[in-house]
C-alpha cells in the first residue's frame, strides 16, 4: 500500500518533462463563433476542424479544457514526453492528442499552437467550440472528444484502438501510455489510473480568493484528510478483495477511475454506447456502464499520473469540491464521515454469493435467498427472477444497486473516519474472515 501512496520518484521523473516557459497570454474576449445548439452540430464542427488521422494511430488522448492556458503547457509536455515501458520512443504517428478548447474566456487554444509548434513530434490537435448553455458541461465537451476519438480509431486501429482521457491540470507519468497499454493487452477493457495530487502554486483566481480575507484552512489539514482517505479507499478495496475476489481487477489495485486517467479501448467505448451525457461525475457513470455489462475493468496502480490540487475547479462536483469540503471540515474541527465498511463488507459478501448462484456455481436456499433478499432490501420473488432472466451479472447488481436507492437504502450508514479506518484494519489484518 505504501508504494501507492508515495509519489515522489513520479515527481521528480516529472522535474525532467517541465513544460517551457511561454510568451505570456492575456485573458481575452470570446471570440466570435456560429451558434450550435445539438450535440450533432457540435460533434461535426469538431470534426472539421481536425485535420485526418495518421494512418499508423493507435491511441488518442482527450482533454476536455476551460480556460486552461496556465495549466495546459505542464500537461501537453507530460504527454510529450511519453515513451514504451522499455524506455524506447513511441512509434511515429501512433499517439495523437486532441484537446477541446470550449466556452474559453482566455487563450487556451493559443497555448495548444504553441506547445504543437514547440514539440513537432507530438501529433497534437485543438478545436474550439461554443458550448449552448443546457451543454455546457464537462459530460457534454468529454463525450464529444471520446466519440470522436473513437471515430478516428476505427478508421486506422480497429476496435482495439485505446481512448485515454486525462485533464488539463494533469501531469501523466512517461510510461502513462505504455502501462495503460499493457494492462489492455493482459485482458482488460477499461483501466483506471492511480491519480496522486501535487501542491502545486495556486492560480491567480485562487489567489485572488485568498487575499478577499476569508478564513482558509492550512492546506496540511486538508492534505492529511486527503491522505487518511486514500488509505480507507485502500483499505476498502483490499477487504472488497478478500471478500469477493475479481479476477480481472485483484489485488493490488486502487479505487480510482476518474477522467484524470481512464482508458478504454474502442470496442468497449462502442458496446456500452459511448460517455453518459451528464453534467459531473461522467467518468462515475461510464465505469458503471462497463460494469454493467461485465467487461474487465482493471484499477492499475502501474498507471500514474499527478494533478492539481487546486480547490477553484472547473465542474460542480469533483477533486477541486471534495477538496473544499475537506477544508471546511477542518476549520470547524469536525471528522469527515464515510461509508459504513461492515455494511459495504456485506454487500461484498451478498454480491459474492449472488454471483455463485447467477453463474450457477452454486444452489440457493430458500431461506439464504430470502436472508440476502432482506439484507439488500428487494423483494425475494422479484430478486430471484432478475437473477435468473439477467444476460449479465452486472446488469442484475445494477438493478439492485437501483431498487436499493429508490426504496430509500440510498441513505447509507456513515461514520467517522477514523472509526472506519480501525475497523478496516481489524477485518484486513483477519483476512475478512468474520465477513
Amino acid at each position: 500500500m505504501s508504494q501507492l501512496a508515495a509519489p515522489a520518484l513520479f515527481h521528480g521523473a516529472q522535474e525532467a518533462t517541465a513544460a517551457p516557459i511561454l510568451s505570456p497570454r492575456t485573458a481575452c474576449p470570446p471570440r466570435p463563433v456560429r451558434l450550435l445548439t445539438t450535440p450533432a452540430q457540435l460533434a461535426r464542427s469538431l470534426a472539421r476542424q481536425l485535420p485526418p488521422p495518421a494512418a499508423g494511430l493507435q491511441a488518442c488522448v482527450i482533454i476536455p479544457a476551460k480556460d486552461e492556458a496556465h495549466n495546459l503547457p505542464a500537461t501537453l509536455a507530460a504527454l510529450a514526453a511519453q515513451v514504451e515501458l522499455s524506455g524506447a520512443p513511441l512509434p511515429s504517428g501512433s499517439l495523437e492528442v486532441i484537446v477541446l478548447a470550449n466556452n474559453c474566456l482566455d487563450d487556451t487554444a493559443a497555448a495548444v499552437r504553441q506547445m504543437a509548434a514547440y514539440y513537432p513530434a507530438l501529433t497534437l490537435h485543438v478545436a474550439e467550440l461554443q458550448l449552448p448553455k443546457d451543454l455546457a458541461h464537462v459530460g457534454q465537451a468529454r463525450r464529444l472528444l471520446m466519440d470522436a476519438a473513437a471515430q478516428r480509431l476505427e478508421a486506422t486501429a480497429g476496435p482495439s484502438g485505446l481512448i485515454l482521457s486525462t485533464d488539463a491540470d494533469t501531469l501523466v507519468a512517461p510510461d502513462w501510455l505504455a502501462a495503460c497499454r499493457a494492462e489492455v493487452a493482459a485482458g482488460a477493457a477499461a483501466v483506471g489510473g492511480r491519480i496522486l495530487t501535487r501542491p502545486d502554486a495556486p492560480e491567480p483566481a485562487e489567489i485572488s480568493i485568498s487575499k478577499a480575507g476569508c478564513l482558509q484552512a492550512s492546506p496540511l489539514a486538508v492534505r492529511r484528510t486527503q491522505l487518511r482517505d486514500a488509505t480507507y479507499y485502500l483499505l476498502r478495496n483490499q477487504l472488497e478483495c478478500l471478500l469477493d475476489p475479481c479476477q480481472s481487477d485483484p489485488w493490488p489495485r486502487h479505487h480510482q477511475h476518474f477522467g484524470a486517467s481512464l482508458a478504454l479501448t474502442v470496442a468497449a467505448y462502442r458496446q456500452v454506447g459511448g460517455l453518459p451525457v451528464v453534467r459531473y461525475l461522467e467518468d462515475e457513470a461510464l465505469w458503471r456502464a462497463l460494469c454493467r455489462h461485465d467487461l474487465p475493468v482493471r484499477h492499475s496502480p502501474r498507471v500514474r499520473v499527478s494533478t492539481s490540487a487546486r480547490q477553484q475547479g472547473r465542474v460542480d462536483v469533483g477533486l477541486s469540491w471534495q477538496l473544499r469540503q475537506w477544508a471546511a471540515n477542518a476549520l470547524e474541527q469536525r471528522e469527515p464521515q464515510v461509508e459504513c465498511p461492515r455494511q459495504l463488507a456485506a454487500l461484498w459478501r451478498a454480491r459474492h454469493e449472488l454471483r455463485a448462484w447467477w453463474e450457477k456455481r452454486s444452489q440457493p436456499t430458500p431461506a439464504g435467498f430470502r436472508e440476502w433478499a432482506l439484507m439488500l432490501g428487494v423483494q425475494a420473488g422479484e430478486m430471484h427472477e432478475k437473477l435468473h432472466q439477467a444476460p449479465k451479472f452486472g446488469e442484475f447488481w445494477d438493478w439492485v444497486m437501483g431498487t436499493r436507492a429508490s426504496v430509500g437504502f440510498h441513505k447509507e450508514c456513515r461514520m467517522p473516519l477514523g472509526e472506519a479506518l480501525a475497523w478496516l484494519r481489524q477485518a484486513v489484518r483477519r483476512g475478512g474472515a468474520e465477513w
